[in-house]
């Protein structure tokens, strides 16, 4: 939680904000503590920032005559008629019976039933809120809020109520909403002129934003809908703004401060790139490579160190972009790596680029955790000579030991499978100025998770597939269609195929009804008896996998039965289908990117969604998307809107992610006008040094110092 958000940088300002909690009436250390615990509600800047989830209309009564099975909630009116105790030890209730003029209700308890039992009034008028549940022919609530009606209140109960997040030990020690609600009623009133506004004159006018105080209080304890609505578009904007301005300031910083190798390409003479291109690239590249290429060489001829993000499918070409890169670098005098995160998908890079290299005459060495010791001895002593000119490997790379003569380059493949820490060891590789830095990924980022991770950095796209590759057929097909399945895939082995099945699973799960790998296993093999069947999981060793993965590669084997450790894994180009078992079970990026194993030839390929006929909701939506479509773009936007941003990033990556109130799978639109505020502002003002943008930078000071670096990813 951003703690200090709404707290303006001036001590005297900041002290009532850094307030702690157990200040509050009402609250004291022991509620403060499980606040604190529970919902990381520290200071009287936290109370205010907590937002509720929802708001209820306590405009509203209805009759006991007038509620309905299925109601969200109910507000009424009436009495209650008497109390009794029933059951005994965890099965103890108490039940009041609560009337109007048109009928009777049950209202229970299993919790606090001593303090309920004394604080009821019966015989008096009372506001009722809760669920109404139906069962056994009548209604009841549970847990219902009450409050003694008050005639002489206008509306006791009335307008659009906060509804907070709770938990369930808060529900056992008495806090809920309304306790909550109570704490920020205090804060707000006694907040006055302690809270300032944040936002420059000019951005407020221009996207006709309320003020700082009205939208704390509407978010709160809104009058309308309308001011609901207008102080979550404040909000929203004022968290999203902040962020972006922060990344694009760092951006800025980083282009003037760091500076970088500048490489240079002749157009002329025999350099390695030109060779490359006038005789050995294996085929022509997409306009989508050429526009990356181009936005990279900018970069590396620009005299600051690049640090570029590159997306692009699986298949789409990013090897082949590295690698032309990487020669920039080595005609320039310099040498490159690539780091990637498993050694099989490191050693797959090194047999690629390779033959590339040796066309060239350029030395290319592989190191992993695999590498002997004579092996590594020998690359050490080439590295630092400046004779081995491109090094790929895992996280071997980052070793002291590692020492380069002139590092230029740094390419990092699946970059969100290494820590931060870890990719900017690879900085400290060259002692005079750091390595250019491009980091690549095969996973689509949705536009707006991209814009927030990774706002600060230069991101090139490539959006196209080779020419000659056929987009991969998908469909969806039941558990009863097996034995067609089966035989489409014999068609494909006999027209010299290879088949991926994957598998969620690696043992049978108690609770669990997927299918299992080893199941699997049998059940192809009793099916194709006349098949080699190769069988990869988690739970075997690397060299083991490496042998069964070498065997399919090498059409040693017909048929790879798998659990995902294949998401990302050796190139195999006449593998042509992909069985996916229990589809239900995978999230859609990962489904994309076993998707992504096959495709690699020329010949048409498949992939094949099995699943159960009972489907979710949410897994029909990520059935239906793959079947629809293979843009890596599209099915991240789809999955941004199921999973949210969280799951997305990653852990390593959600400490810009912690958002209040924004939500970048819905806010895009204002996510986009925050973006454009900030860019016009910095140009306008980079160092924010004029009079009124000091509000501004004073406030980005104050926010969390252990907030990420993300201008430095790498």
């Amino acid at each position: 939680m951003m703690q200090t958000e709404t707290i303006p940088s001036q001590n005297v300002r900041r002290s009532f904000f850094d307030t702690k909690i157990e200040f509050l009436k009402g609250v004291g250390p022991q509620k403060a503590a499980i606040l604190n615990t529970e919902l990381r509600i520290f200071t009287y800047g936290d109370v205010i920032q907590y937002y509720p989830f929802r708001h209820e209309d306590r405009t509203k009564f209805y009759t006991i005559r007038e509620m309905y099975e299925g109601m969200p909630y109910v507000q009424i009116r009436g009495k209650v008629d008497y109390v009794e105790e029933t059951g005994e030890g965890s099965k103890k209730r108490l039940i009041a019976y609560f009337v109007d003029s048109t009928g009777e209700i049950e209202l229970l308890w299993f919790q606090g039933i001593q303090w309920q039992a004394k604080n009821l009034k019966v015989k008096q008028e009372y506001i009722v809120f809760g669920k109404p549940q139906f069962f056994n022919g009548k209604y009841s609530v549970l847990h219902p809020e009450m409050e003694l009606y008050d005639p002489k209140a206008v509306q006791p109960s009335g307008g659009l109520q906060p509804v907070y997040n709770l938990t369930e030990k808060l529900r056992k020690k008495f806090v809920g909403s309304k306790q909550i609600a109570q704490m920020v009623r205090q804060v707000l009133d006694q907040a006055g002129s302690h809270l300032r506004e944040t936002l420059p004159e000019d951005i407020i006018q221009r996207r006709q934003l309320i003020s700082k105080m009205e939208a704390m209080e509407s978010i709160h304890f809104p009058k309308t809908v309308h001011a609901l609505e207008q102080a979550k578009n404040r909000l929203k904007f004022e968290e999203l703004f902040y962020i972006q301005l922060k990344l694009l300031k760092q951006k800025l910083i980083r282009k003037v401060e760091f500076p970088g190798q500048i490489f240079k390409n002749s157009p002329e003479g025999d350099t390695f790139l030109n060779v490359f291109y006038r005789k050995h690239i294996p085929f022509d590249l997409t306009d989508a490579q050429k526009k990356v290429i181009r936005e990279i060489y900018r970069d590396m001829s620009s005299g600051k160190q690049m640090n570029r993000l590159l997306q692009g499918d699986v298949g789409s070409g990013k090897t082949i972009v590295a690698f032309i890169c990487m020669l920039m670098a080595i005609d320039n005098g310099a040498q490159a790596c690539m780091m990637a995160p498993t050694e099989i998908l490191a050693d797959q890079h090194y047999n690629g680029l390779k033959q590339f290299a040796d066309m060239l005459g350029i030395r290319i060495g592989c190191l992993t955790g695999s590498t002997r010791a004579a092996a590594r001895r020998d690359i050490h002593q080439q590295l630092q000579l400046g004779m081995m000119k491109i090094l790929v490997g895992t996280h071997a790379l980052l070793e002291d030991v590692v020492q380069f003569k002139n590092l230029g380059l740094a390419v990092i493949d699946e970059q969100h499978r290494f820590g931060v820490a870890q990719r900017a060891r690879l900085w400290q590789k060259n002692e005079s100025t750091p390595p250019h830095v491009l980091v690549m990924t095969a996973t689509p980022i949705p536009r707006t998770l991209a814009m927030t991770l990774y706002g600060d950095l230069d991101v090139s796209v490539i959006d196209q597939l080779p020419a000659g590759r056929k987009p991969i057929k998908t469909v969806h097909r039941y558990d009863a269609h097996r034995l067609r399945v089966f035989g489409f895939m014999r068609e494909q082995l006999q027209l010299g195929r290879q088949v991926y099945i994957v598998y969620p699973l690696i043992e049978e799960s108690e609770k669990m009804s997927y299918k299992n790998l080893m199941d699997g296993y049998e059940s192809i093999a009793r099916a194709f008896p006349e098949y080699q069947i190769s069988i990869v999981h988690g739970s075997m060793n690397s060299g083991d996998k490496d042998y069964e993965m070498q065997r399919f590669l090498k059409h040693e084997t017909h048929i790879m039965v798998a659990t995902t450790v294949i998401e990302v894994g050796v190139n195999v180009p006449n593998a042509s289908v992909m069985v996916i078992e229990s589809a239900e079970k995978f999230g859609l990026a990962q489904l994309h990117q076993l998707r992504g194993r096959v495709g690699r030839g020329a010949e048409q390929s498949y992939c094949v969604l099995m699943t159960d006929y009972k489907l979710s909701k949410e897994a029909r939506t990520r059935i239906e998307t793959m079947v629809r479509t293979t843009d890596g773009f599209e099915i991240s936007e789809v999955d941004l809107q199921l999973r949210g941003p969280g799951d997305l990033s990653g852990t390593q990556q959600s400490g810009v992610l912690d958002l209040l109130i924004a939500d970048l799978a819905k806010d895009q639109y204002i996510l986009q006008e925050a973006r454009d505020a900030a860019t016009k502002l910095l140009e306008a003002d980079p160092d924010l040094s004029s009079q009124q943008n000091q509000p501004i930078r004073r406030h980005i000071e104050s926010l969390r110092k252990e907030e990420t670096n993300w201008s430095r990813i790498s």
